[in-house]
């Protein structure tokens, strides 16, 4: 059933700002058939941000597309790596992590409720898993994308809001970078986040995969 949306203040990530990564990582697929083949590609050094200049948060750029006003958001596209999923809201753990979709539903994803919707001005947070136990999941090939790719995601408004990645990264949860990741920008921005890094078969997941984007376009 679909969470009704509710604005309950200034668009931001203020309540993930000094957490890590998501709530579960567990490797589920991993865990049951071993470490191998299966393990989810990783982004490369040349995916990485390229310089102060392709970071976010706090920098003085204005997007060249006008931001758009909140709506929540029903699915994303990433025709790179044949994502085509719903969305569904997110809250926090009691831990204070960003919570993740329920794990046996592989195809779904979700999106930070008490964040900025994606088009608005801000940064938008979508989240979701990258195996269960079943196989990979939603997110499985997000290590792959590369800059220059583009994010689409369907509004309830009826819009369309289009992002082009600009970086790839994968973070051990140790140095997770809080402020870069879930931080204020000055313009759309938009932060898709999955399990990855090194694998443990007692911990899982050892850190991060986060593609960040901003918007380009809207229809």
């Amino acid at each position: 059933m679909r969470r009704r949306f509710r604005r309950t203040g200034t668009p931001g990530n203020a309540a993930i700002a000094a957490v890590t990564g998501l709530a579960l990582c567990a490797g589920l697929w991993l865990l049951r058939d071993g470490v191998g083949t299966h393990a989810p590609p990783q982004p490369s050094a040349a995916q990485a941000h390229a310089g102060v200049d392709d970071r976010s948060g706090g920098r003085a750029t204005v997007s060249a597309v006008p931001a758009l006003p909140p709506s929540p958001p029903d699915r994303v596209r990433i025709p790179a790596i044949g994502v085509d999923a719903p969305l569904t809201g997110l809250g926090l753990t009691k831990a204070g992590s960003l919570e993740v979709p329920p794990a046996d539903r592989k195809n779904l994803a979700g999106w930070y409720e008490a964040g900025a919707t994606p088009g608005e001005t801000g940064t938008a947070v979508i989240a979701g898993h990258v195996d269960n136990a079943d196989g990979p999941a939603v997110f499985y090939s997000l290590g792959a994308l590369r800059k220059g790719s583009a994010i689409e995601v369907d509004r309830r408004d009826g819009g369309v809001a289009v992002f082009t990645v600009h970086a790839v990264e994968v973070y051990d949860a140790r140095d997770f970078p809080d402020a870069r990741v879930y931080g204020a920008a000055s313009r759309p921005e938009l932060r898709v986040i999955t399990c990855g890094g090194d694998y443990s078969r007692t911990t899982g997941y050892q850190g991060n995969v986060v593609v960040y984007a901003h918007l380009t376009g809207r229809r």
